[in-house]
């Protein structure tokens, strides 16, 4: 029993380091040194994300990273509920299975901020955040883009649309039961995890806000905005 029980536990670590190794491929930095023969976190605003790519290598290079920074949260989840903890449920080591798969979520995106792949220099992790979200929370992530969309339209700011999603993750989610037909039943783990989520995408865009209050926020542009010439000489 006592080697069945470290053999599971093992699993449960092992299903962790992979998903803090997804988290960890640095899409932008790979897809710009390989393509572009450049390092995107040393241009811009020096983020290895898709909104910083799009600005220094321009709209299809942007959305590649974007969608292999979703899949990476989606994938990680993936494999917590079916690979590495799918046990759980019947084994009743954890009572609520969603907080190894929130962990796991919470890991992948740390692999994304400090990744092993990029010397510890990577992105603020809301691409990778949103693909653990769709695991998690299928049901109201559709109003949380549709906050952000209608976010974006309205600023032009990227910055300010991910802040504006996040903070409405909670709230659409603590109030899912009384506008939601087709809702799942509000956990005490989830609803942490949601405030969690929340309070980190607007610690990772710290800088963001100094900037908008400062009035030196650059509005979002489906362009390469960072010129050539700029990029040979750094």
């Amino acid at each position: 029993m006592a080697d069945f029980t470290i053999y599971r536990a093992l699993q449960l670590l092992l299903g962790l380091i992979v998903a803090y190794l997804l988290g960890s491929i640095p899409s932008a930095v790979w897809i710009g040194k390989s393509f572009f023969k450049t390092d995107v976190r040393k241009e811009g605003s020096h983020n290895a994300g898709a909104t910083n790519t799009i600005r220094v290598l321009g709209l299809l290079p942007g959305l590649v990273v974007l969608a292999l920074d979703v899949a990476k949260g989606w994938i990680a989840v993936y494999l917590s509920a079916n690979v590495f903890g799918s046990f759980l449920k019947d084994w009743g080591w954890i009572n609520d299975f969603s907080y190894y798969s929130l962990a796991v979520a919470i890991v992948v995106v740390v692999g994304h901020a400090l990744p092993v792949f990029a010397g510890f220099k990577g992105g603020k992790g809301v691409a990778t955040m949103l693909g653990a979200v769709i695991g998690l929370f299928n049901n109201i992530i559709p109003f949380v883009l549709a906050v952000f969309i209608l976010t974006f339209v309205l600023t032009k700011y990227i910055s300010v649309s991910s802040m504006a999603a996040a903070v409405s993750f909670p709230v659409l989610y603590l109030t899912s039961k009384l506008w939601l037909p087709k809702h799942e039943d509000i956990t005490l783990s989830m609803a942490i995890f949601s405030v969690i989520v929340a309070l980190f995408i607007l610690w990772t865009h710290r800088k963001n806000i100094k900037r908008l209050r400062n009035h030196q926020e650059p509005k979002f542009k489906f362009k390469k905005t960072v010129s050539s010439d700029n990029q040979n000489n750094n």
